[in-house]
């Protein structure tokens, strides 16, 4: 019997704790099971009881409730405090804003805090609103600024540096008032999705700005300096709203980006406001924070309360009669204790930002598996039953998390700003600042094996490349219990099922499973938005979702998706058309139409190339692989194994020619990855922290780590490959996430 027997993880849930969570080795072998991980965050969390006069046993209690929330996969902490609770110098934090001031001193001292935060697996977010307009004179030097796009590049090429190493990727969010004078180049900053890869962005939008697009009017443009109107000759101190604002929504259509966030909406919810004001928020947009503030999160798992069986009582008309509230407000108030403690325990990164986190123990928990809950109750996620119960459950949450805090003050003392807060003016006693959040969880929920955040299912059956080159289909689980419910189902309707996002034109499939199992597809924009305003209207910080889109949506269509969100009452909003984010060509399109379709011309060599060498270690010894560029892009490749024997030599020479022929072809490079990728072999071993499992292999993660922007897409699917294990990503809350091996590109 394993160890972690009675833990409930699947064979992707494992997968992803060895290769992103459990301790290993100095050689890179796992050394620790899942039991021990949640073992050793639980007891490192409860450690901090002992500040508040907590005795061995009482430590003890509060451990052994810990584990069991994880163990059970009722609740999960965010990423940092599964990986690094209890090490040595355990940063334990996924959020983190930074202040971006006017000088080069300033954005460069920033731009070192960032990296030392990336270092740690945090992400961060900017406002770069404070820098002076591109073109503005700099006094000191008699020269001109850049503006704050050519400093966001200057960020976008730390990250990608400091990513190389780390367990978890640098993620970045950007964020620029719509008032800025160059609030145009910032819109289209990232019109290549090639550009800037390490960001997200989103727009600062203010009420003036709505009230003025509402209105048909123009709005002022502000001077950073000197917060009045801008006033540099030949530039404009005032633009039309509603051509910026057509220039937000093509660009969303186009590419997913800029997203909205409606900055004075954040800021007037900001308990700590005015004292303290927001100006940016973490990657993934739901969590807003003041400069040097830092949040650390942990979703429940709403699944995991549905009763079962369900009553006899039961019916659809009282949906909430479905679900132990009892056994879910104990476990809301144990992830308070939980994430309160996590303040106490953390090894920050900077002093500044310890100080600001301990001034207002933010904590933000929210939660995960929505969309199996209403499966499990035969809820459409559209429908009104739908919405009516998760503002009864999130309502819940928000109330039972107060409570908690509430206690937690009277016993450990009020956050120290306190006395600054809507909390003072009201006299409500509270232990941390903010206590709800709505994460993507895109991670953690394949640990849980549950729907992630808020979102309806992407699809209901995802395929996997396995070892000997097969596919192999996963189906949802909660679809496949029911499937098995109604009989035999024919090899031919599970093919129809795993080849689409929705099941809707299935008709061998009984209309009832039709109408709950619903995917991102199946549900409009404006049904999108009011579910993440009806989580909103209940949560202290912000809520991440994605407004989905198909293909053939029009621009019009994301422009309502955007004034929806602001009329609802959303704090922000980030849209996702199918296949916008554009494949990019690494000849010329003709070129790599024709290779899709097996006829490229191969292109001539010419008499001299440029290129590098890398070394990677392989089972068979270091292998040095060389790539020759033509015009920036792959074009040829060599390999030497070194002392291998003629064999491996002669192998290793084959598969060079066969990728260079096909480069020289214009396939892309994103599919000769994905061939390669996880071939394995006899001798595989880990090497800087991954697992090598042969020499294509070994060529793959070389060409992967070297031209990760080129090979994002898969040609002709508009599918992100994963960069770790080249299987297709999803994309949800502003981020891609990989459901096999659980990387994340935030």
């Amino acid at each position: 019997m394993r160890p972690d027997q009675e833990i409930e993880l699947t064979e992707n849930a494992i997968a992803v704790l060895e290769k992103r969570y459990l301790l290993k080795d100095g050689k890179g072998e796992v050394v620790e099971t899942p039991r021990q991980l949640f073992e050793r965050v639980a007891n490192f969390i409860a450690e901090a009881d002992r500040n508040y006069q907590a005795g061995e046993a009482e430590v003890k209690r509060s451990a052994a409730r810990f584990y069991g929330m994880m163990s059970s996969l009722e609740f999960i902490p965010n990423s940092p405090t599964l990986m690094n609770a209890g090490k040595e110098n355990g940063q334990l934090s996924a959020c983190f804003v930074l202040p971006v001031g006017d000088s080069m001193e300033e954005i460069f001292e920033t731009n070192k805090h960032a990296a030392l935060i990336h270092k740690t697996g945090g992400g961060t977010g900017f406002a770069f609103s404070r820098l002076r307009p591109k073109g503005s004179v700099v006094a000191s030097t008699s020269g001109v600024a850049s503006g704050p796009v050519s400093f966001m590049k200057v960020y976008n090429a730390s990250t990608e540096a400091v990513k190389q190493g780390g367990t978890r990727r640098g993620a970045n969010m950007g964020i620029l008032r719509i008032d800025h004078p160059d609030i145009l180049e910032f819109i289209s900053c990232k019109e290549n999705t090639a550009d800037i890869t390490n960001f997200n962005i989103s727009v600062g939008v203010t009420d003036n700005f709505m009230e003025a697009l509402l209105r048909g009017e123009s709005y002022a443009l502000i001077d950073p300096r000197t917060g009045g109107n801008y006033e540099i000759e030949a530039k404009k101190q005032s633009l039309d709203a509603a051509t910026v604002f057509d220039l937000i929504v093509q660009h969303a259509w186009a590419t997913g980006e800029p997203g909205i966030v409606f900055i004075d909406r954040m800021n007037r919810a900001n308990p700590t406001y005015p004292g303290e004001t927001i100006e940016a928020t973490n990657p993934c947009g739901e969590q807003p924070l003041p400069p040097y503030d830092s949040c650390n999160l942990g979703s429940i798992n709403l699944g995991k309360f549905v009763h079962k069986p369900l009553p006899n009582d039961f019916d659809l008309s009282r949906p909430e009669s479905g679900i132990d509230f009892d056994r879910l407000g104990q476990t809301v108030r144990e992830a308070i204790h939980f994430l309160d403690n996590v303040i106490d325990q953390n090894c920050y990164p900077l002093e500044q930002i310890e100080r600001q986190t301990k001034k207002n123990r933010r904590v933000g928990l929210g939660v995960m598996g929505f969309a199996d809950l209403l499966c499990e109750l035969d809820l459409a996620y559209n429908s009104s039953g739908a919405f009516e119960l998760a503002e009864r459950l999130i309502s819940f949450v928000e109330s039972e998390a107060r409570k908690q805090s509430s206690e937690l003050a009277k016993s450990r003392g009020k956050f120290p700003n306190w006395e600054n807060s809507i909390y003072a003016r009201e006299n409500v006693a509270m232990r941390n600042a903010t206590v709800t959040t709505i994460a993507p969880t895109g991670t953690i929920s394949i640990i849980a094996d549950c729907s992630s955040g808020i979102e309806p299912y992407y699809a209901l059956a995802f395929e996997r490349n396995v070892l000997d080159g097969t596919r192999l289909v996963t189906f949802n689980r909660l679809l496949k219990q029911r499937l098995e419910q109604q009989g035999p189902i024919s090899e031919a309707v599970l093919e129809k099922i795993s080849s689409c996002r929705s099941i809707q034109e299935i008709s061998e499939l009984p209309d009832l499973i039709k109408s709950v199992f619903l995917t991102a597809a199946d549900i409009s924009p404006e049904e999108h938005v009011r579910m993440q305003a009806v989580f909103q209207k209940h949560t202290d910080s912000s809520v991440s979702k994605t407004i989905n889109f198909p293909e053939q949506a029009t621009p019009d269509q994301v422009r309502q998706a955007f004034l929806n969100a602001y009329e609802f009452g959303c704090k922000g909003v980030t849209v996702y058309r199918d296949n916008s984010r554009p494949y990019q060509v690494l000849s010329t399109t003709e070129s790599s139409s024709a290779a899709a379709a097996g006829g490229g011309k191969v292109v001539e060599r010419p008499a001299v190339l440029q290129g590098f060498t890398e070394k990677i270690r392989t089972g068979y010894g270091n292998l040095y692989v060389t790539v020759n560029l033509r015009d920036g892009k792959p074009f040829e490749l060599f390999a030497q194994i070194g002392k291998s024997g003629y064999s491996t030599m002669a192998d290793t020479e084959a598969i060079c020619r066969l990728i260079s022929i096909s480069l020289r072809a214009g396939v892309p490079i994103g599919q000769i990855i994905k061939q390669l990728r996880g071939i394995g072999g006899a001798s595989q071993i880990y090497a800087d922290g991954a697992k090598v499992t042969s020499i294509p292999d070994a060529i793959a993660q070389v060409l992967n780590r070297r031209f990760e922007g080129e090979a994002d897409t898969s040609a002709g699917t508009g599918s992100e490959i994963c960069p770790d294990c080249s299987e297709a990503m999803n994309y949800d809350s502003g981020c891609y996430y990989c459901k096999f091996c659980g990387y994340s590109n935030c």
